[in-house]
């Protein structure tokens, strides 16, 4: 019998949580419009759920009238931001994943001491650009080993990487790698910048992949760390497509295949892997395992200025 196999965990992390928790209290507190800049997570059916209870989404806070409240996105932002939130009034609730402001921290800590940085990321990512205003003297954004094997510092002796979040483990240590060797005296954060979740996922499809024909990832063509889903498990010779829903999935695919693996990014709801299982079943996919390869029990409570409000 043609079988899919559930890859746990999968779906929400501990942050994008928030986020999405942080757009539907501030709408239950404030009533809406509740203006949020860039998309609270990169997950177009979120977004579009969260714009019908009122939520109004804005890359440009000259978009958002005098004194509104406006909520900054699981992926932060920088300096700039912020100071131009205050010059607008605005009343802000920083949703950032407490995982990307603690890379917010090193970059300050790094900058403080002096440090060229190296970030290691995608360039015009948002959680990128973000950490990037926290040092933007300092930093400098790379992505792939070859980036790295020619980027310069003005002090061999003077610097430091972070990473974003959600990169591939694997890739993200070879980059690392490449920086040691060009740079001994390189420093690193002193716990592992990608983020739980990502890691968990990662590890999911590496050990499940191999029991399967096909790997499906749920996710939005923008989330990174769906990206890297899909590309780990083609990278190791797994046939994988990245969808944002069950509507894109090509019977061609199907075709061969006996066994589909099935897992979604981080900011993936768990209604759009039902709807996924549901269309493998009418092909014949009737057999479901789920494979809890990481348990996760991780939880960041609501931002601080919902409790300075009341």
């Amino acid at each position: 019998m043609k079988r899919i196999i559930l890859a746990k965990p999968r779906g929400f992390c501990a942050g994008v949580e928030r986020a999405i928790r942080s757009v539907e209290q501030a709408l239950a507190v404030y009533g809406p419009p509740v203006y949020v800049l860039n998309a609270i997570v990169h997950n177009e059916t979120v977004v579009q759920g969260l714009r019908g209870k009122g939520a109004v989404f804005v890359r440009d806070l000259n978009d958002v009238p005098h004194g509104s409240h406006l909520l900054f996105s699981a992926h932060g932002v920088g300096l700039a931001q912020w100071a131009a939130a205050r010059e607008r009034g605005l009343h802000v609730i920083d949703a950032t994943c407490p995982l990307v402001e603690k890379v917010h921290r090193e970059a300050r800590r790094f900058a403080e001491d002096g440090c060229a940085i190296i970030l290691i990321g995608e360039k015009g990512h948002d959680e990128v650009v973000g950490t990037a205003g926290w040092a933007p003297d300092h930093i400098q954004v790379v992505f792939s080993e070859e980036e790295a094997a020619t980027v310069s510092v003005p002090d061999p002796d003077r610097v430091a990487y972070l990473t974003q979040t959600t990169l591939s483990v694997e890739d993200a240590s070879r980059v690392i790698e490449a920086l040691r060797r060009r740079f001994p005296a390189i420093r690193g954060p002193q716990a592992d910048d990608i983020c739980y979740a990502t890691q968990n996922r990662q590890r999911a499809v590496i050990e499940l992949a191999p029991q399967a024909d096909l790997v499906l990832v749920v996710g939005d063509p923008a989330s990174a760390n769906s990206k890297r889903l899909a590309e780990i498990c083609g990278k190791k010779g797994k046939p994988s497509h990245l969808i944002a829903s069950a509507l894109l999935i090509q019977d061609a695919w199907l075709q061969d295949a006996e066994t589909v693996l099935v897992t979604s990014g981080a900011s993936v709801p768990e209604s759009l892997v039902r709807g996924v299982v549901e269309h493998l079943a009418g092909k014949g996919f009737l057999a479901v395992e789920e494979h809890e390869v990481a348990h996760e029990n991780v939880h960041f409570g609501l931002p601080e200025a919902f409790k300075e409000d009341h």
